[in-house]
């Protein structure tokens, strides 16, 4: 096989494919036509022998042959990316596009804090910005879809740079009028794990929760998100741990005054919110100065952590 004949852009093309399951969402993705991407993919197919992608009128799917061939092509990409900045001189600093991941029980409640520094401190970055799982957004760091990931440590940190920003603690949300708003103070203690409910299987703030209260997952009702887990709390459901940065302010936060908040006394339970990146990446500079930055940008009510970069 020529080398010659194999290009990077084409390894583009399939990867957008491979993440769109659609030619038409990927040619527009890669700014080229859909015959010009479709006739490269098909190009690349006979220089390789082999069959990328299964075609029906329905559905775009990699062939097993293919999703080995595009986990390598993510690989490449990524090093050449690399390559790119040590030979403009840049590494380390951020620039260009930078595609940056919040859990989703975190993302709405702390960008609308950050982001006025983010974008002082990035003047030159087009910010990307999505929420998603702790599981999918590590996924998708790992395999170089997503630069930067701001989730709940600790995580599984083989391969990647973990840099904690600050504690956030959990509060009390409870029905307005419980029976718990007579006593002078909360404790743990005073939770029945009867009348906790969660977020579903798959969202890191439940695990969290049921680590704090030491409870049992049987018989327990669940919400498919953080708003749906409040409005949960103010139909009369239960009662539930609300990270602090999801208290907001208003009637929104309270739905109009039927759910209310208490904080623990003592040292509240609570999460460690870091930034995360790939080891590999050659603008761990950058994103040191980026987490300061967003460090320096705690909102009130949050303790900051000072540097504590660990790859």
């Amino acid at each position: 096989m020529n080398l010659a004949g194999l290009s990077l852009r084409d390894l583009e093309y399939v990867v957008a494919v491979a993440e769109q399951r659609h030619f038409g969402k990927a040619a527009e993705r890669c700014s080229v036509s859909q015959p010009s991407l479709s006739a490269q993919i098909r190009k690349l197919e006979d220089l390789l022998g082999i069959p990328l992608f299964e075609r029906t009128s329905r559905r775009v799917l990699p062939t097993p042959q293919g999703e080995v061939v595009i986990r390598q092509a993510r690989v490449v990409l990524e090093e050449a990316r690399r390559l790119l900045a040590l030979a403009r001189g840049t590494a380390g600093a951020l620039h260009g596009p930078l595609s940056i991941a919040a859990i989703q029980t975190l993302g709405p409640y702390l960008f609308p804090h950050v982001l006025p520094a983010m974008r002082r401190h990035l003047p030159d970055v087009k910010l990307v910005l999505s929420e998603g799982r702790t599981d999918g957004l590590l996924e998708e760091l790992r395999e170089g879809r997503l630069d930067a990931v701001l989730l709940a440590l600790p995580v599984e940190a083989e391969g990647l740079t973990c840099d904690a920003l600050f504690f956030e603690p959990f509060v009390l949300a409870h029905p307005a009028g419980h029976r718990l708003e007579s006593l002078p103070s909360i404790a743990l203690a005073d939770l029945d794990p009867g009348e906790l409910v969660l977020l579903e299987e798959g969202h890191c703030l439940r695990d969290q929760a049921l680590a704090a209260c030491g409870a049992i997952t049987r018989g327990m009702r669940h919400a498919t998100g953080l708003e749906t887990l409040r409005h949960m709390v103010a139909s009369g459901t239960g009662y539930t741990l609300m990270p602090r940065l999801a208290t907001g302010d208003g009637e929104a936060a309270t739905v109009g005054g039927l759910v209310a908040y208490r904080a623990f006394q003592g040292d509240p339970p609570g999460r460690v919110i870091g930034l995360v990146w790939r080891a590999s990446d050659p603008r761990a500079t950058g994103f040191r100065a980026l987490a300061q930055s967003l460090r320096d940008a705690t909102p009130p009510g949050l303790r900051r952590i000072e540097d504590s970069a660990e790859a």
